[in-house]
This record gives C-alpha cells, structure tokens and sequence, in this order.
C-alpha cells in the first residue's frame, strides 16, 4: 500500500481549545492517518475577520493512504463534529478548522479543492509551525522552501508559541 505525505493546518479560537486539539489529533490518527511530525501550537489573532478570541494554530504532518478527496471528506467529517459553519467568502470564530496544504507534491485544482493551499504564503501563522517542522520543504509551485516563504511574508501578525 501506498503512503503519502499529507500536511495539515489545525486552527481554533473556540471552546476549551487544548482539549479541542488533542480531540483532533486523534480523529486525525484515526480517519486519516498517522502524524509523524507536530510543530508546537501558536497562539495568533484573527486573520482576515475581527475576533475577540485569539487562535491557536498547529501544523502535522501525516501519513496515510486515502486520496485527497478522501482526506477532504474525512476533514469536513471531523470539522462537522466540532460544528464547524461555512459561510460564503466569510471567515467566523470556530472551534475547529483544517486545511490541506500540501498532499505529497501533487498540484490539484478543483471546484472543491486546491493544494497547495493556495493563501499559505500570506499566512504567517500558517508559514511559522510549517518551517517549524519543514523548513526545506518546497512548495511544488514556487520553487521555494518553506523558511524562505515565512522570511518573505508580509504578514506582520503575532505568532506566539503555547506552553501546555
């Protein structure tokens, strides 16, 4: 059977949000796959909406043998379980989101899903626990690895380290 690299970002600004990542990784372990590599969790305000709870955001990467559609439905299934709510080009408070970031080097465009994910590169609390883990990392389309992509982002947001 063949394995890929998947590479997850996990973020939340909701709830009891320890309890809500540690719930998440294993829905994640036991859906998708198992996560070889886990940067630290950050704390980071709102991006892109106003909040007056901050985020906190990790990045995992995980080894499995579903597809990328697979992996997408397994994510909504574990969002949908934290009641996570989509609303049209808004972004909202939630306990709960995953993104897909990379799935081995593959580039896919569909109606559904884009990987790379396509805004990573504006996302400094996307970019630091990325370069936490995969600082040589080369996104499939830039040509650029991981810690050069956070040294150019002009995203200027705080990215604090959680101690738990």
């Amino acid at each position: 059977m063949a394995y890929h690299q998947l590479i997850l970002s996990l973020g939340g600004n909701l709830g009891d949000k320890a309890e809500i990542f540690e719930e998440t990784s294993d829905w994640i372990d036991k859906l998708i796959g198992k996560t070889t590599l886990r940067s630290p969790i950050y704390e980071t305000p709102p991006w892109g909406f106003m909040s007056d709870n901050n985020f906190w955001n990790q990045v995992l990467a995980v080894e499995t043998n579903l597809g990328p559609m697979e992996v997408l439905q397994k994510i909504r299934a574990i969002e949908n379980h934290f009641g996570r709510k989509r609303k049209d080009g808004n972004y909202l408070s939630r306990k709960m989101d995953i993104d897909i970031l990379f799935y081995d080097n593959e580039i896919i465009k569909t109606e559904e899903l884009t990987i790379p994910h396509p805004m990573m590169e504006l996302r400094r609390f996307v970019l630091v626990p990325l370069a936490d883990i995969l600082p040589d990392h080369t996104h499939p389309v830039t040509g650029k690895k991981m810690a050069e992509m956070l040294s150019e982002c002009r995203d200027n947001s705080e990215v604090t380290t959680i101690s738990l």
